[in-house]
């Protein structure tokens, strides 16, 4: 069941389900019927079907619920529209994948259904999209070829972004409300999403970075990623998890935006750190997140296609095991990050569910409010594979 299936990502979505999952039964939900039909007829899907249900109507989302194996949500922003179906997908068991990035949403998710969902089976996933398929994913495959090739657990995995892409406006409406909430101190925190009693006692040594540097692993100048406050929290999640297998006690993960080589790398790197901390202050303000939601495209709207297949991304990790052994990885892909990748994150990581449940990590009952990595593992990376994306390093 597609959630949401009429905002921007998730018409991509639906027409990424119409092209690639011909045999698999697959609906569409949403607040107007109208335009989930549109939706189909667009895409071609005549034979899917589509359910009215409000993001605050509980009976409804139930109901939802209760006929489907798995939930795909694109109805951001999640802290408003996510809540209800969540809990319901929860209640009736029923695995759910989403594309959020709030992470104080999530750890609200985390305290009311994690227990419940672990009891259930329930796989409850959120962050799949690239927010926060890339680094998560990606620093586990490296922490799992370091055990398995040289029999080391994983001390650090460093990645490096470069992509070539546009926001849509559901990204930035899931920002803006995050701010809005009140949660910028929540956002701070490097461990906001580790069961309790999992941070390490010297967490100053994994707070965001704010000044860039050049990297030698990398060969470039780099900075703050503007992602990495969620991607890190995710990544984080994982290793807690996972309880020491197979990263090692104390485990220290961080990711950097790639600028280039040479003087004019550093200069591009130094303003946008500077740039990054002043729209950080700046958008503490109200006034000027009013600005910045009214300067932003609006929720539904995006790049053009022409943007999106002329788009790219690559994440480089660097891994380093309890010996010294260092091994790097890679996740890239063709198409604007943020939609065109997105979509295929979170589509595989839905068919995942429906589809290989037997050989996920945990066997068939495992559950809770997990992590990409803890749920998917190297099903997920597989999938990815087939579909064209560079997803190493390989088993």
């Amino acid at each position: 069941m597609l959630y949401g299936a009429t905002g921007f990502v998730g018409r991509q979505v639906a027409a990424y389900f119409a092209l690639h999952a011909p045999r698999l039964r697959w609906d569409v939900a949403g607040r107007s019927a109208a335009r989930l039909q549109a939706v189909l007829s667009d895409c071609g899907a005549a034979g899917a079907g589509l359910i009215v249900a409000d993001a605050t109507d509980a009976a409804a989302l139930d109901a939802l619920a209760a006929q489907t194996r798995v939930v795909l949500s694109t109805a951001g922003p999640f802290a408003r529209h996510g809540s209800e179906l969540l809990a319901a997908c929860v209640r009736h068991g029923t695995h759910y994948v989403d594309i959020t990035g709030e992470t104080p949403w999530v750890r609200e998710m985390i305290d009311r259904h994690h227990d419940a969902a672990a009891r259930r089976g329930t796989r409850i996933v959120p962050g799949c999209g690239f927010d926060s398929v890339p680094s998560d994913l990606g620093a586990w495959l490296v922490a799992q070829a370091l055990q398995r090739r040289h029999g080391e657990r994983c001390v650090d995995v460093k990645a490096c972004f470069s992509l070539r892409g546009g926001l849509n406006g559901g990204t930035v409406a899931s920002l803006l409300a995050v701010l809005e909430a009140g949660h910028g101190r929540d956002l701070a925190d490097p461990f906001l999403l580790n069961p309790p009693g999992s941070a390490p006692a010297d967490p100053g040594r994994h707070a965001d970075p704010v000044a860039p540097h050049r990297d030698a692993d990398f060969d470039a100048w780099v900075g703050p990623f503007f992602m990495g406050p969620i991607n890190t929290r995710v990544v984080r999640r994982s290793a807690a998890l996972s309880a020491g297998d197979p990263y090692a006690p104390g485990f220290h993960y961080q990711e950097y935006l790639r600028f280039g080589r040479g003087a004019a790398a550093a200069l591009a790197a130094a303003g946008l750190s500077v740039g990054t901390l002043a729209g950080q202050g700046a958008l503490a303000y109200r006034p000027l997140r009013r600005l910045a939601a009214a300067l932003a495209p609006a929720p539904g709207a995006g790049p053009s296609r022409r943007s999106m297949d002329g788009g790219s991304f690559r994440c480089d990790l660097v891994g380093v095991g309890e010996r010294g052994t260092r091994l790097r990885g890679c996740i890239a892909g063709s198409g604007d990050p943020g939609n065109r990748a997105t979509t295929k994150f979170v589509c595989e990581a839905a068919l995942a569910l429906a589809l290989d449940g037997d050989i996920l990590p945990g066997g068939p009952s495992f559950g809770g409010v997990l992590t990409p990595a803890t749920a998917f593992g190297a099903v997920l990376a597989a999938r990815l594979r087939a579909v064209g994306m560079t997803v190493e390093p390989t088993d």
